[in-house]
């Protein structure tokens, strides 16, 4: 028995069944409560468009569930882990399993398995779901929560420098050679920084070098005079369709194959990518953060629940848990600053929180 990972099927049933309930129910509360607590917050905003009303706020709450899920399901994990093992050990469930002579890990072997299912949901989920929504609910608010818009794909509100000036465009749409914008404005500045002349036009695309501005317009600031100029015209030569893929290349927002190809196009143009590497890591390492919750809350489960510390086993294994999360995300930061290397920032934290469990488990209950 003691060879044996899974020694009862009824036992890993019972539990596994127990375990992915209370994941369940506590991730539901979470996401019920903040769901509430932002849609306070955001309500305002999106009421203030003209026109919005109940079906713009349902349409809110779906773009940003799947956020919240993915989010806090490790958390629920954590604390299902907690509630799961605390519940067992009151009720000496643990205690006779153990006589029976499994170990501690073969008592949370079970654990393992659901949170293993749970990880590889998660990734799905975000790779399918989370980046969609993730997309479209920022387009949403660029445009200042009006007329949602259809392709997430779209990068909204782009600022762009062409060397001493600027351009900016309403929407960008497409990739390379092909890319296109529409609502045009090109800021010619003196070298004081003043802006002293604005082209206009409703669409522009890529000119190779430069961007060919159709129907332009010219507002002279000085004069305040403005004019339609003959023809199309080519301005804004040191901006690249590549600078656009920089200025608005969301990780969140984006698959593990689209922020691959978002990489390569920024490394090719000679820019840093060490950030977005880093959460290109994290979209990989983050959903295993759930395999790695049972062993840290795992300290709740043993000892005995009549001696009064129970419950500070249970506290003891909260702080674990999300001591891991203030560490992952301050690699992941530092990761973003240059301070550690992308696969190190994204995948340390795991490996010494899941040390760190494996030895406090074992010193206190193997």
């Amino acid at each position: 028995m003691q060879l044996e990972f899974l020694p009862s099927r009824t036992m890993t049933a019972y539990i596994g069944k127990m375990f992915a309930v209370r994941i369940v129910a506590v991730l539901m509360m979470l996401v019920i409560v903040l769901m509430m607590l932002d849609l306070l917050g955001e309500s305002g905003k999106i009421l203030e468009y003209p026109g919005n009303g109940q079906t713009q706020l349902l349409t809110y709450v779906g773009l940003r569930m799947p956020q919240l899920i993915s989010r806090f399901l490790p958390y629920s994990v954590l604390l299902a882990t907690i509630i799961t093992l605390m519940t067992l050990n009151q009720n000496s469930e643990v205690i006779a399993m153990k006589a029976s002579g499994l170990s501690a890990h073969q008592v949370l072997a079970p654990l393992f398995l659901v949170a293993g299912v749970t990880a590889l949901v998660t990734f799905g989920f975000n790779e399918r779901v989370v980046t969609r929504s993730t997309a479209t609910l920022k387009a949403w608010q660029a445009v200042d929560y009006g007329p949602l818009p259809r392709d997430s794909e779209v990068h909204s509100n782009v600022w762009l420098k062409d060397g001493a000036n600027i351009m900016f465009a309403r929407t960008a749409t497409g990739e390379g050679d092909a890319m296109t914008m529409t609502g045009v404005s090109w800021y010619q500045r003196d070298p004081s920084g003043m802006v002293t002349r604005i082209v206009s036009a409703p669409a522009a695309r890529y000119a190779n070098p430069g961007w060919t501005f159709d129907k332009p317009e010219s507002f002279d600031v000085q004069s305040a005079a403005q004019t339609l100029l003959p023809g199309p015209v080519v301005l804004a030569k040191a901006v690249q369709p590549v600078q656009v893929v920089i200025r608005k290349t969301d990780a969140d927002g984006e698959s593990l194959f689209q922020l691959s190809r978002s990489i390569a196009a920024i490394r090719d143009a000679g820019y840093r990518t060490s950030e977005l590497q880093g959460k290109w890591w994290h979209k990989l390492s983050g959903p295993l953060s759930a395999l790695l919750m049972p062993l840290l809350g795992a300290v709740a489960g043993f000892g005995l629940a009549r001696s009064g510390g129970l419950f500070v086993r249970a506290v003891i294994g909260m702080a674990l848990g999300f001591a891991y999360f203030v560490v992952d995300n301050a690699a992941l930061a530092m990761g973003n600053f240059g301070g550690y290397p992308p696969l190190l920032a994204a995948w340390a934290p795991l490996f010494l929180f899941l040390l760190i469990g494996e030895a406090v488990l074992i010193r206190t209950e193997e």
